[in-house]
């Protein structure tokens, strides 16, 4: 026999019920957890390659009737209206250059309409005092505005609802861009697509660095090879663990029965 079969011999593969249920536990979910982060990449990237086959498209009119918003994403869009200020939000919390600051969504009221669309025309700093909201110019008249149709998302979590807002004074300061909220309190009829201000638009623009879909796919990839690496891991531990001598008066036995 063999020096490496002679020190086989003196192990057994014996798993305990606890290590095993563990096992079976936390594999499973470690590669859910690795499939989740994977499928986001992946939905990522289609949203890039949609924004891509866009990105040099002629603008069309910006529709009057969106039933299907989803056939707009990314679409580049043109439109003339007057800008209404009365009902102009910022959305905190955005970082650009590594500086806070916020995103000015400004309500456009379509020309010879009583229809409006939320314009986001870019990002302004903060002042170093947050709790001091900034004064932000607007263009008056009629304006040309071009831009990218974005769809907020509607997986925002929060404690309040959109109708405690109702009736309530305006809050120009918002945290997410919540469009049922922000339907619920106005008294204007606004599109459930909001335009992205190009960056060469001259429609009262400011800092428009719009962020692509892709922009963090890599971390997404790398998460999901992450999960993967901890289910194979666990599996090693698992045999590693599961091998054991056995018990002195079971070698004895056994050394008596040769």
């Amino acid at each position: 026999m063999s020096d490496l079969q002679f020190r086989n011999s003196r192990y057994a593969f014996r798993p305990s019920w606890l290590g095993t249920l563990i096992t079976l536990a936390c594999i499973p979910v470690f590669i859910s957890l690795g499939q989740w982060q994977y499928q986001k990449a992946d939905a990522k990237q289609s949203l890039q390659s949609q924004l891509d086959s866009y990105k040099h498209e002629t603008p069309v009119a910006f529709p009057l009737q969106a039933n299907d918003p989803e056939a707009w994403r990314y679409r580049r869009v043109m439109v003339t209206g007057t800008y209404e200020t009365r009902y102009q939000i910022l959305l905190d919390n955005q970082v650009e250059n590594n500086r806070v600051g916020y995103q000015v969504v400004t309500p456009l009221q379509i020309q010879g309409t009583d229809q409006y669309v939320l314009v986001n025309r870019g990002w302004v700093p903060a002042s170093a005092n947050h709790s001091e909201i900034p004064v932000v110019s607007t263009p008056e008249g009629t304006q040309q505005v071009e831009g990218q149709v974005w769809i907020p998302t509607t997986k925002i979590y929060s404690l309040e609802k959109p109708e405690d807002h109702a009736g309530t004074a305006w809050q120009p300061v918002w945290q997410n861009m919540d469009m049922e909220r922000y339907r619920n309190s106005v008294p204007i009829t606004v599109s459930p697509l909001v335009i992205r201000l190009s960056p060469d638009s001259q429609a009262g623009g400011f800092s428009r660095n719009w962020p692509a879909p892709a922009e963090r796919i890599e971390t997404h990839i790398g998460y999901a090879y992450q999960w993967y690496g901890f289910a194979v891991t666990a599996f090693i531990i698992y045999i590693i663990v599961s091998f054991r001598k056995p018990a002195r008066n079971e070698s004895d036995k056994n050394a008596n029965a040769k």
